[in-house]
């Protein structure tokens, strides 16, 4: 899905929603950040396989989309910090629900296997 697809006012709210956090690392890192502001580091550390260069371009399509706050501390080094705008908290909370289905389904398909 292309990011100009969640400016584009002629599609389903669904799917502008879903530009916003599409890629395989935007949902863990708003899962991350809801627990309070992290430095790169640290969630570089939390995420196993997510690269430097893809958790910068990451962060900064969200700091574009208004979900994430990008802080940088006046101090030597420089010390950089990100958090969830208010709006970044909304869209978490919108996909609470989801998360709830995914693990449902995840539920199902564990018991499915049992069985089998």
């Amino acid at each position: 899905m292309t990011r100009s697809r969640a400016q584009d006012p002629n599609v389903c709210g669904v799917t502008a929603a879903i530009a916003v956090i599409d890629g395989k690392w935007k949902t863990a890192l708003l899962w991350l950040l809801e627990s309070g502001p992290h430095r790169p580091g640290e969630l570089r550390r939390r995420l196993p396989g997510l690269s430097e260069k893809v958790l910068t371009q990451a962060l900064r399509e969200m700091e574009a989309d208004g979900l994430v706050h990008r802080e940088v501390h006046d101090v030597l080094p420089l010390k950089t910090t990100y958090s969830l705008t208010t709006f970044g908290r909304e869209l978490s909370e919108a996909l609470a629900p989801l998360s709830d289905w995914g693990h449902r389904r995840l539920e199902k398909l564990t018991e499915a296997q049992s069985a089998s």
